[in-house]
């Protein structure tokens, strides 16, 4: 398939697996669309068009002809210089990639990644906290990580593969939001009582039963095996790590156990406060599972050779 088919039909994935719902993703791009009908002229010129038709930030086609036919993908968790240097030399022996895939933005992606933590207000609304105070504690933590990123040299990886001539992408909230959905369907159906359910239900996921081999597995990081689980809310979208204030909410209304990718020491000490129970299912293990779930998506429209690098092992299903 070609490049901008591949893309696309990552996008329309995600969109699909959006846990907000595919309208509130769609109403983001007619929201989009509103704005940049607005802007003058002199401020068309610098307006991301691929917002138009994709409504999250971090994920770009960052180098590369858009016509590019693509058969043989060199994929990893996060794609920089040395990663697309490992391809060039791949090339050089004979590998014939055709697309380099990370996980975690880059370039432009990682400028604006910021941009797609608003679908958590939705996201947390669904769990029962006010859409307005869901909203107001995520602003403060939005304009924070924009802060963050803004002095980064961003452009560095994306300079290295236009000078190797190699094509590049990233694709981060649509696998994430493969992975949210499908484990909050999984805990929705199964139901599990105690926390030690919670992991033995990761634990059969082929990505999260490898990671536990080295180290990398779920864990109860807050609580014990035997304690009740309540409702599980799965926070593994978004962009990053919302505001710690929403914890409170959380918990006030109704949820006892969050299963997340990772969790600073902050949100911890917040969600002991609050009485609430923390499983980590490990960060690079989610990223695993969010990409194997794309990729078997796409791989139904045409056949895809994956190379593995960077912390991905390609599991199909």
């Amino acid at each position: 398939m070609k490049l901008r088919e591949l893309f696309e039909l990552a996008i329309r994935t995600g969109m699909d697996a959006d846990p907000r719902g595919r309208a509130a993703a769609l109403q983001d791009l007619q929201e989009t669309k509103r704005t940049y009908d607005e802007l003058k002229s002199e401020d068309r010129a610098s307006f991301d068009l691929d917002k138009l038709t994709n409504p999250y930030a971090d994920s770009r086609v960052l180098h590369g002809d858009s016509d590019r036919d693509v058969k043989k993908l060199l994929v990893g968790i996060d794609i920089e210089t040395p990663e697309l240097l490992l391809a060039d030399r791949l090339n050089e022996k004979g590998a014939s990639i055709d697309l380099v895939l990370g996980h975690h933005p880059e370039g432009r992606a990682y400028a604006s990644f910021y941009e797609v933590m608003g679908m958590q207000a939705e996201i947390l609304s669904r769990f029962g906290v006010p859409i307005n105070v869901a909203e107001s504690q995520l602003d403060v933590r939005m304009k924070e990580v924009a802060r963050s990123v803004l002095p980064s040299n961003h452009t560095r990886p994306v300079d290295a593969a236009r000078l190797l001539g190699i094509a590049y992408a990233c694709i981060h909230t649509p696998a994430d939001n493969l992975v949210a959905s499908y484990l909050q369907s999984l805990f929705d159906r199964e139901q599990p009582a105690r926390l030690r359910d919670v992991l033995r239900i990761l634990k059969e996921i082929p990505e999260y039963r490898e990671a536990a081999k080295i180290n990398a597995g779920p864990r109860v990081f807050l609580g014990s095996d035997d304690q009740r689980s309540g409702r599980i809310f799965v926070k593994m979208t978004g962009g990053t790590s919302g505001s710690k204030d929403t914890i409170e909410r959380l918990s006030q209304s109704g949820v006892g156990t969050m299963v997340c990718m990772h969790m600073s020491d902050d949100h911890r000490k917040e969600a002991e406060k609050h009485h609430l129970r923390v499983v980590v299912a490990g960060h690079i293990a989610s990223d695993n599972f969010g990409l194997n779930l794309l990729l078997d998506a796409i791989g139904k429209h045409g056949p895809l050779e994956v190379l593995e690098c960077s912390g991905f092992r390609r599991i199909t299903r």
